[in-house]
């Protein structure tokens, strides 16, 4: 895979107090999630908040009463979770894939929540030859400890993009080339039609929304999972392993 030269880590590690965090973000540690209490204030805090916007780093307003939830101890409004793998760019990857003569195969997840389902997309992910995976910014399950662990360790091994404008991140996949594939119910095609021997980006959608509009409406193709029992759909996991496998009998053909 590319650019996986990093130090598997065996849990997120909470960090909390202003200056401790502002350390974290300097000494260039993978931010996960960071929370700050709503309200406050202060010179040290506009210091990390300056910080927080030169990194790009998204942080939520949350009441004292969560941050206490996660620690007792004097976190002074702020606590943050350090990813226990490290987030590529997906515009470093692209280009490397084509420079090493492969057809790009990128699997796209818009707002996956459930940690688990995560981790198990991400084991097949891996196991199928996918190059690596975009997810939103917002929105995206954490990459925590359960998701590592149904990953089987595959995340350690997967590159995960994770970026803040998701839209023009996929309009970047199909400048780049690449066709993309959209599962989703609201087609008469099935995922059998489009051609996976092309350079190819496969959009799957939370179990609860689907796929976002915007995205719908750029897509190259739009295909659909039969479905013959009477319940309605795949989990989100199982779906996306049959897709996968369609695009792999296509290649191996």
């Amino acid at each position: 895979m590319y650019n996986n030269n990093r130090e598997p880590r065996e849990s997120n590690q909470v960090v909390f107090g202003i200056r401790a965090v502002i350390e974290a973000i300097k000494a260039g540690k993978e931010i996960e999630s960071l929370y700050i209490q709503r309200g406050i204030g202060g010179e040290l805090l506009n210091e990390l908040r300056a910080l927080l916007n030169e990194y790009q780093i998204i942080a939520q307003q949350v009441p004292v009463e969560k941050l206490n939830r996660i620690t007792m101890k004097n976190h002074q409004g702020v606590i943050a979770f350090i990813s226990p793998i490290v987030y590529q760019k997906i515009e470093d990857i692209i280009p490397q894939i084509f420079e090493k003569g492969e057809v790009p195969l990128i699997l796209v997840l818009d707002s996956i929540t459930d940690v688990r389902n995560m981790g198990a997309i991400a084991r097949t992910a891996e196991c199928s030859g996918v190059h690596a995976i975009v997810v939103p910014a917002k929105g995206s399950a954490q990459i925590n400890p359960d998701a590592i662990k149904t990953s089987a360790g595959a995340l350690y091994k997967i590159p995960v993009c994770r970026h803040d404008n998701f839209m023009q991140t996929v309009r970047f996949l199909q400048e780049s080339g690449l066709q993309l594939v959209c599962c989703t119910e609201k087609t008469q095609e099935f995922i059998y039609k489009p051609d996976y021997t092309a350079p190819t980006a496969i959009i799957m959608g939370s179990e609860e929304d689907g796929v976002r509009s915007d995205i719908i409406r750029i897509a190259d193709h739009l295909a659909k999972i039969p479905m013959y029992g009477e319940i309605e759909s795949l989990n989100v996991s199982v779906a996306t392993g049959v897709i996968l496998y369609e695009a792999i009998r296509q290649r191996l053909s």
